[in-house]
């Protein structure tokens, strides 16, 4: 009985050829105000005087919680596969990730 209800609560669930490619981001900053937090991903390129956001994903307060969760526990079980990733704040890597200046 429990297998039939497990059956009707799962989502169906479709991705693109274009979406399932996904889109690389080595930057992501999030605002927030009272009704929902913002997350703009960026790649920023070496040399590279400018950057685009790439995406630009919204979230009610509830499931940005609910995705930090998801985010924590998916880190430490990659840790615990793979080892402790490194912290970036114990790297000191200049921003422009020690490639030439940009030049327009």
């Amino acid at each position: 009985m429990s297998d039939q209800n497990n059956l009707t609560n799962q989502l169906n669930i479709e991705i693109s050829e274009e979406v399932a490619e996904g889109t690389y981001a080595n930057l992501a900053i999030i605002t927030h105000s009272h009704a929902e937090f913002v997350i703009d991903f960026v790649n920023v390129m070496p040399g590279t005087p400018k950057s685009k956001v790439k995406n630009r994903i919204i979230l009610t307060p509830f499931h940005a919680k609910r995705f930090m969760k998801a985010i924590i526990d998916n880190v430490k079980k990659f840790e615990a596969a793979n080892g402790t990733i490194q912290d970036m704040e114990s790297i000191e890597i200049p921003f422009n990730f020690g490639g030439p200046a940009g030049q327009a």
